[in-house]
């Protein structure tokens, strides 16, 4: 039945004389809708995951626009995002407090790229009156930097002290999808060495997520994070699921739409063969990359 269905998805949209480039779209049938409408059946105790290119202010203001929609239909709205080391909570906290100025948060998270025009909205929307938090979400780069360089064994008990609790790695299809994207590995110890990696910044998030959302059931978690990471529920979804299967999961998938070609936008949202629908929803748009 399912491969029916992706069947029937795939020639309606190539049945369409014109792909479109903006709008938001269900991944399960491709059929248009509204943001209001995609956001309607979220719960307090949800996590809503927007998968994002980065550094891109019309991906900055659709992130916005879902948070502020969340906030009109009376939700309390927390934010995590992957940025933002865990380890690195409590800059953040003092940073939202008003102790920390702007340059001196930036600079105690050794920010670098890209700019943090691009989420300075986002980091600081949720509102502590309310009991929301700002929610930093990664593993420590020198973490997994040195399991892309030298794998899982190589760690030190300190370093596996910054591991996420029953730390596991990704699911086969999402390994598969990872290992596709890199197709130039020295060696296939190279691609197990960076799956563990990104293994460990998914898990990471994940369990910092679902620790939040049970500790306040009453928010809804919004997520900023690399639309690969969402896509086609591998990675984080997944683990989210994993480590709380009961928790409402939407993802929605912003893509860049700009200078795509009919053929290569139906390829971007048409369900995938082998991984199925890309998100819950799809998030359109023509958006231009900052001048360098």
């Amino acid at each position: 039945m399912k491969s029916i269905n992706l069947f029937l998805v795939a020639a309606l949209v190539s049945a369409c004389a014109h792909a479109q480039t903006s709008g938001i779209f269900r991944g399960n049938d491709l059929q248009e809708t509204t943001l209001s409408e995609s956001l309607s059946k979220v719960t307090p105790g949800s996590i809503v995951l927007v998968g994002e290119n980065h550094g891109l202010s019309e991906h900055q203001r659709q992130q916005v626009e879902i948070m502020r929609q969340l906030r009109e239909s009376g939700h309390v709205v927390a934010v995590g995002l992957e940025f933002f080391t865990y380890t690195d909570q409590n800059h953040v906290d003092a940073y939202r407090a008003g102790g920390l100025g702007e340059s001196d948060f930036l600079k105690a998270i050794q920010w670098k790229q890209p700019s943090y025009e691009f989420y300075r909205d986002q980091a600081q929307f949720p509102s502590l009156q309310e009991g929301a938090k700002t929610l930093a979400l990664n593993a420590p780069r020198g973490l997994t930097g040195k399991v892309a360089k030298t794998g899982l064994n190589s760690l030190s008990a300190e370093d596996q002290a910054l591991l996420p609790p029953q730390f596991t790695l990704g699911r086969d299809s999402y390994k598969k999808r990872f290992l596709e994207q890199m197709p130039h590995l020295p060696n296939p110890e190279a691609g197990e060495r960076y799956f563990a990696a990104q293994s460990i910044w998914d898990d990471t998030m994940a369990w910092r997520a679902t620790d939040y959302i049970a500790a306040h059931p009453n928010q809804v978690l919004v997520i900023i994070v690399g639309e690969f990471h969402t896509r086609f529920g591998g990675g984080l979804p997944d683990r989210i699921l994993a480590r709380s299967p009961g928790t409402p999961v939407i993802t929605f998938s912003q893509i860049n739409t700009l200078d795509l070609s009919d053929s290569e936008i139906q390829e971007e949202v048409n369900p995938h063969t082998d991984y199925g629908v890309r998100a819950n929803y799809l998030w359109l748009a023509p958006a231009k990359s900052p001048a360098p």
